[in-house]
């Protein structure tokens, strides 16, 4: 699956990302933060359970269910 990835700062220099399928815009529930561009069109497996990079638990799943993945509150990224 492409996907265009955001990001945005979190406390302690950590950062949470978003990722949504390439060309789709930022879903109405998550637009409300400041989201900066980190990547558009990345190829990334949303079969796989985690997306390391981007602390993205059950990418494919979220995707599904929201139309977005997100990171999890634990696994922000440094």
């Amino acid at each position: 699956m492409r996907v265009d990835i955001y990001r945005r700062a979190e406390a302690d220099d950590k950062f949470s990302h978003l990722a949504v399928p390439e060309g789709k815009p930022i879903p109405s529930e998550a637009i409300n933060v400041d989201w900066e561009s980190e990547q558009r069109g990345l190829e990334l497996d949303e079969n796989a359970p985690h997306w390391s990079d981007y602390g993205i638990a059950q990418p494919g799943q979220q995707i599904e269910n929201k139309g977005y993945a997100i990171t999890g509150l634990h696994e922000q990224t440094g």
